[in-house]
């Protein structure tokens, strides 16, 4: 309590004994032992009324033992009902939850996983897809400042993300893997990998990659081929041996019918073979007959050149060419011309897209000549001050062109465009806005524009490059930009008249991927309608099965994520409740269940993994070992500590409850004794 705080206290104290003195013993007649106990009673209730308005503080310190956490990770996903583990799995769990030593000794929690962490105990075991490695990263992320040794019972089969035992390295808890399934090496061969693209041009032959592995000691002689209906395109034979346990078979196939084509590759099962889901493998590739031409135009060499020729090539429907002004010469090839940084030498080529009706995107930057493209075009017009700007993007939610996600713009480096004002004559939908510094703006960065029977999209500022680096290092990866580029190429080039309604599907998938479908709906005025009610109903098109579920509203597009439907070919409707509007289209689904490809528990992973964490591998049969291994060891103690409150009297209700019993009694007594 403070020096000032006790001071107020003891005025307090002496306040209320001169009142209670004055009143019952200066002014008394007759001092008797009833006016020492008025007194006293008054002082009581004066001292306690004027504590409760000095309102001095308390530190009340509270001591509590907190138990170390036991985190308890499950596999969810299908592997264990393929392995026949459902029910060992099970019991182990509900032995672990009844344990009383380890709830003596620790806090449990448990979770469930298969492609994604769950906070739940929900063991359905049919999870698509396995991803250890998030797990571990996900339990990182909860207790990184906690004593938490975990309990992960699994096979360690990982179908997709980072090599776990690798990742092991940066986990602060100790890991105790569980081995679930059989770790007896059988006799088996499989397709381990399959390695195709996703789209072919009409007429011409497409690569396959196909990787053979076999886990066995003795020679032995098969066959792998691959069928497309009925019909055997590509056979060869395949021999293994203990020394030579993999094999790579290069090829190709001929895309001679457009469209979505499926093929199916097998490795012939070994006689007495236990596992043999994981000899088969569908693929298909969707065969086009025409491929979008673009033309990049410079007379400047650039980094964004590159970044710009790498990002439209991503997608194989593509292809870039590009060349200076005076190289060009028929631009009829081209679905879609790109103007980089004009100046005066562009002017002939700008009739000729005018004259031609072509499609183009206009990138200016610190090399642009305004005087020349102000004159050239009067769409748009940008003040002339020969400075430079640097310039932040920031993303226009209500863009409604056509369908765009964020892709972290407010994270991107700014591009270079030239200082000044930028006036739009013609309607137009801006895609990114203007930040100068920390000053956000409702100046175009990047705009869409149509008129004229002429699509355009213009961007003010150059360093493309720098954009799509930017998303290697969020992401590890350039798809989100690629994308993005991608959706802007495939509006620009395209001349398809503007739908109300649009939708967005790939046209086949395989059955371990989520299947998602997104729509775009806009009103009369071609702005996006966030009021709209939209669904979708699939049907199959064998068993003739439908479906029909509502469409989600997320962000700018309705999305309908579809899940447990069998492989085959679908069909789809999405409609608009109370208007008139709906739009179709396909998709097949290619059976695939990554999670059957796995015969045995993968011990070594699991092994690397209790190294690298310093814990210890255990087996099914081995549940007294774990318990006893955990209760003993000395890491995991319950640590005592204490927790300081700092407490107000007046949050001290017996000391109101005082003050009304002592007044309460003071004026009975006084009552009782006709003082009243």
């Amino acid at each position: 309590m403070q020096t000032q705080i006790i001071g107020w206290v003891i005025g307090a104290f002496i306040i209320a004994l001169i009142i209670a003195s004055f009143q019952y013993i200066y002014n008394a007649k007759n001092r008797t032992k009833k006016n020492l106990f008025f007194a006293f009673l008054r002082f009581i209730s004066v001292f306690a009324l004027l504590l409760l308005l000095i309102n001095p503080t308390f530190k009340k310190q509270t001591y509590f033992v907190e138990k170390p956490t036991l985190v308890v990770a499950i596999d969810n996903s299908s592997s264990i009902k393929h392995l026949d583990q459902v029910q060992p799995v099970s019991g182990w769990v509900g032995k672990l939850k009844e344990n009383q030593e380890l709830i003596d000794r620790f806090e449990l929690k448990f979770y469930s996983f298969s492609n994604t962490l769950k906070d739940s105990l929900n063991l359905t075991f049919d999870g698509p897809q396995t991803n250890i490695s998030s797990t571990l990263k996900s339990l990182d992320q909860v207790y990184k400042n906690t004593n938490a040794p975990t309990i992960l019972i699994t096979d360690g089969n990982q179908t997709y993300g980072r090599g776990y035992q690798f990742k092991s390295n940066t986990f602060k808890q100790h890991v105790y893997p569980v081995v679930v399934g059989d770790t007896t090496k059988l006799t088996d061969s499989k397709i381990q990998q399959l390695n195709v693209n996703r789209y072919a041009y009409l007429k011409n032959k497409f690569p396959v990659e196909t990787i053979l592995t076999y886990s066995g000691k003795e020679k032995i002689q098969t066959t792998f081929k691959v069928t497309s209906g009925e019909r055997t395109v590509f056979t060869e034979p395949v021999s293994f041996s203990g020394e030579n346990t993999s094999n790579v078979i290069n090829f190709t196939l001929p895309a001679n019918i457009a469209g979505v084509q499926k093929y199916k590759a097998t490795l012939v099962p070994l006689d007495g073979e236990k596992n043999i889901v994981n000899n088969t493998k569908d693929f298909a590739v969707e065969v086009i007959d025409q491929k979008t031409n673009i033309l990049l135009i410079s007379d400047i060499v650039h980094p964004d050149l590159g970044a710009i020729k790498k990002s439209v090539e991503s997608n194989e429907r593509r292809s870039i060419t590009i060349a200076k002004t005076n190289q060009i010469k028929e631009l009829e090839d081209y679905q879609l011309v790109i103007l980089y940084q004009p100046t005066s030498r562009f002017k002939t080529l700008y009739e000729k897209l005018e004259s031609l009706k072509k499609n183009y995107l206009t990138i200016t930057g610190s090399k642009t000549d305004w005087v020349f493209l102000n004159k050239i075009q009067n769409k748009y017009r940008h003040e002339i001050t020969r400075q430079a700007e640097n310039y932040l993007p920031r993303f226009n939610t209500n863009y409604s062109t056509f369908l765009l996600e964020d892709i972290g713009f407010r994270e991107y480096p700014p591009l270079i465009g030239a200082f000044g004002n930028i006036i739009i004559n013609t309607p137009h939908d801006v895609l990114l806005y203007r930040t100068i510094g920390n000053i956000p703006t409702e100046d175009p960065l990047w705009i869409t524009l149509e008129g004229n029977g002429i699509r355009e999209s213009v961007l003010f500022g150059e360093g493309l490059w720098r954009w799509r680096a930017q998303n290697y290092l969020d992401t590890k990866s350039f798809e989100s930009f690629d994308d993005f580029f991608g959706k802007l190429i495939q509006y620009t080039a395209s001349n398809k008249k503007k739908s109300r309604l649009n939708t967005i599907s790939e046209s086949f998938y395989y059955g371990n991927v989520s299947i998602k479908i997104k729509a775009e709906y806009f009103t009369k005025n071609y702005e996006f309608d966030r009021r709209g009610s939209l669904t979708i109903t699939i049907k199959n098109k064998d068993t003739q099965a439908t479906q029909t579920s509502p469409m989600l509203l997320k962000n700018n597009s309705y999305d309908a994520e579809l899940s447990n439907l069998p492989a085959g070919d679908y069909e789809y409707i999405v409609s608009v409740t109370g208007e008139n509007i709906s739009r179709s289209g396909s998709f097949t689904i290619l059976d695939y269940d990554v999670e059957q490809q796995l015969l045995n528990a993968d011990v070594t992973k699991l092994t690397q993994l209790a190294t690298h964490t310093d814990g210890k591998v255990f087996y099914m049969d081995q549940y007294e070992s774990l318990i006893t291994t955990l209760i003993k060891d000395p890491r995991y103690q319950a640590v005592q500590k204490s927790k300081e409150n700092i407490v107000s009297l007046i949050d001290w209700k017996y000391l109101l409850a005082i003050i009304i019993a002592v007044l309460t009694l003071e004026w009975f007594m006084r009552k009782y004794n006709g003082l009243i």
